[in-house]
């Protein structure tokens, strides 16, 4: 439509604009389409999403698509902050790609300080061992399990009831643990497949283990903390009936989200929209409706 910011500052010289895309709205790549999976690979994601022994994923999480729109609503609020306080408006340009590249610091860093490309882990983690995602009793129950220090590892053995296998060489240290990886990871899945996720979870937690269930769609609707955190929202839809969909990942204590109607029908609100909002006349939107206007 060729409102561009500038274009916008001449009708309003202190107006706040954000614009979102895949790396901003110059550079090489500025014309490229936002979409969350292409990204993933432009970022440098796709390097490190598979399985040493199995390739890349063929369809990774759209990752910079859970990223991108919260850091930009973080840069929107303390622009509005900015212009509450100085009354001067801005422009803030959001590449996708550069707000999700933080979280590959560590991997950017090794690369560029020391010449080390980073490799598929699959679960695993090069400062932890174990690290990785365990199968439990039940149907597809898997759950995760991360030891990052000497006590984690003394405390994770406790909760093992301390096996033979635990005390032998080749899992005396974390070095040891790294090297001999495939085998611990045999070891403990014999200890988690006779639980539920639920158990080996609360054991490990209780013992300062970091460990957390993989939950599927169900477990995550039924989850206590993410209904005390009103994660999910309810509402009735005139189609649908009562419909639950995810709310707001973070809540501002002055002015939090709340969900006021579903999502509309195809033309729901048309004769709102222009009654009220363009106000054009009960009589006028009659007879657009009757020429076909609105399809």
């Amino acid at each position: 439509m060729g409102l561009s910011y500038e274009e916008i500052k001449k009708i309003n010289p202190n107006a706040l604009m954000l614009s979102s895309s895949s790396q901003g709205q110059t550079g090489p790549h500025a014309k490229f389409a936002a979409l969350g999976i292409p990204l993933v690979g432009l970022a440098g994601f796709s390097q490190f999403l598979g399985w040493p022994d199995g390739g890349h994923l063929p369809f990774p999480m759209a990752y910079t698509d859970a990223v991108s729109p919260r850091l930009a609503v973080t840069a929107l609020i303390a622009a509005l902050i900015y212009k509450r306080r100085t009354g001067r408006g801005q422009y803030i340009d959001v590449s996708q790609v550069e707000s999700s590249l933080q979280f590959l610091a560590p991997m950017i860093l090794n690369y560029t300080a020391n010449g080390r490309e980073g490799q598929l882990l699959g679960n695993a983690h090069p400062a932890a061992a174990p690290h990785g995602i365990y199968r439990c009793k039940g149907q597809e129950r898997w759950c995760a399990i991360a030891v990052f220090s000497d006590q984690q590892w003394r405390a994770f053995c406790d909760v093992l009831g301390n096996p033979a296998w635990v005390k032998e060489n080749r899992f005396a240290t974390f070095l040891n643990r790294k090297e001999n990886e495939q085998e611990l990871n045999q070891l403990i899945e014999q200890w988690t497949i006779d639980r539920s996720p639920e158990e080996v979870m609360t054991e490990m937690q209780a013992a300062g283990v970091l460990a957390g269930v993989v939950k599927n769609a169900k477990d995550l609707y039924e989850d206590p903390q993410l209904r005390a955190g009103q994660i999910f929202w309810e509402t009735e839809h005139r189609e649908l009936g009562k419909f639950t969909s995810l709310g707001q990942a973070f809540r501002l204590s002055r002015t939090p989200a709340r969900l006021f109607r579903a999502a509309p029908l195809i033309g729901e609100h048309t004769e709102y929209v222009c009654t009220e909002l363009l106000e054009i006349s009960a009589e006028e939107f009659e007879k657009l409706r009757q020429s076909g206007a609105f399809g």
